[in-house]
This record gives structure tokens, C-alpha cells and sequence, in this order.
């Protein structure tokens, strides 16, 4: 018997917590991003095998644009209250 309606790896979303971002970027941006207050470093999540990000850990205060499929609400308020933005991928 088939079972066409079930349908497997639907809900396929590796995660990363908030803690982890920062090592998503290497440390030469890191430094660079350090330095300069009023710009704000792109993290592609899809592009590194993340579709989610969790809102574990501690994020620093300086500003950060992540891009992922999903947020969790707690991961998209320590963004936001960090200066960052969440922008949402398809």
C-alpha cells in the first residue's frame, strides 16, 4: 500500500542558536565589523546549512543583518534588541 499524502523530510530546518552566528562569519569581517560601529554584517544562514535560528545563548550588542528561513520569537527579539534585523528567506 502507498501512502502518497505522507511525505518525508517535510520539516527539514537545521538550527542555530544565537550564540553561534557569530561564527558563521570569519574572523576577518569580524574584526573589520569591530571597528566600523554604523555598518552591519550580512549573515547568510541558507547559505552555511542553517534554515532556522533559535534564541539560545548571547548575542553581542554590536548590530547584525541575519538572513534564515525561520526565527524563533526569542532569537528575533535579541536580534532586534541588539540593532540588528531578521529578514526572512524563501
Amino acid at each position: 500500500m502507498r501512502n502518497y499524502h505522507l511525505l518525508k523530510h517535510r520539516k527539514y530546518a537545521p538550527i542555530v542558536n544565537v550564540e553561534k552566528l557569530w561564527s558563521l562569519v570569519s574572523e576577518q569581517q569580524r574584526l573589520v565589523y569591530s571597528r566600523i560601529k554604523r555598518k552591519a554584517p550580512v549573515i547568510d544562514c541558507v547559505k552555511a546549512g542553517y534554515f532556522k535560528v533559535l534564541g539560545k545563548g548571547v548575542l553581542p550588542k554590536q548590530p547584525v543583518i541575519v538572513k534564515a528561513r525561520f526565527f524563533s520569537r526569542l532569537a528575533e527579539e535579541k536580534i532586534k534588541r541588539a540593532g540588528g534585523c531578521c529578514i526572512l528567506t524563501a
